[in-house]
């Protein structure tokens, strides 16, 4: 009788290694890009939401208000952005178990308290692009409008995701490394600049 003993040769166990390494170089950075886009779906809801509370605001009091206490704009904690309603924010610290807010507080900062870094936040990518920046501005038929952004690192590079809604409809020109081109309509968010 003859003892066959049978197996897997070298070759056969390296072309199983190669295609696994090309799979994997085919997966990895695709399931990186699409955790990345599941975290910007934070900025749309809060932004909707910062949205929801601004118009509420100004049917009740005829104005505009940039303090966070005022509108009721206060998302959930755990938060990977920071919101700004006004361009030189006060935001609200967020570095400890309990969140401090001053009563000028016109924005809400990042949870540091659940280690995300607020570092370069306050700073715009995309200035005098279609009015993304935090301020009250006047469109075509002389009414009063008023943005919020979102500024918020969700793939750990330098480089920050920037999120935009208005209460009035915009146009915007892309510009440096702001990314929006075109109208936006009032109400809808926009990815002024994106981080993915």
């Amino acid at each position: 009788m003859k003892n066959l003993r049978r197996g897997f040769t070298l070759i056969e166990l390296m072309i199983v290694v190669a295609i696994i390494g090309i799979l994997a170089a085919i997966a990895i950075p695709n399931f990186i890009k699409f955790q990345a886009r599941s975290k910007q779906s934070e900025a749309k809801a809060n932004l909707k939401a910062s949205f929801t509370a601004m118009k509420a605001y100004y049917q009740e009091k005829d104005k505009y208000s940039t303090l966070v206490q005022d509108i009721g704009f206060v998302p959930e904690r755990n938060n990977r952005y920071a919101y700004f309603l006004d361009p030189t924010a006060t935001l609200t610290d967020r570095s400890t178990a309990i969140e401090v807010s001053a009563a000028t507080s016109n924005g809400i900062g990042v949870d540091a308290f659940k280690g995300y870094a607020a570092v370069g936040y306050a700073v715009s990518p995309c200035a005098g692009a279609g009015i993304p920046d935090a301020t009250k501005w006047t469109d075509a038929n002389g009414a009063d409008q008023y943005t919020v952004f979102a500024r918020g690192n969700v793939d750990g590079d330098p480089d920050l995701d920037h999120w935009s809604i208005a209460t009035g409809s915009r146009s915007f020109v892309a510009a440096g490394t702001c990314t929006a081109n075109g109208p936006d309509a009032g109400g809808e968010p926009i990815n002024d600049h994106n981080d993915v």
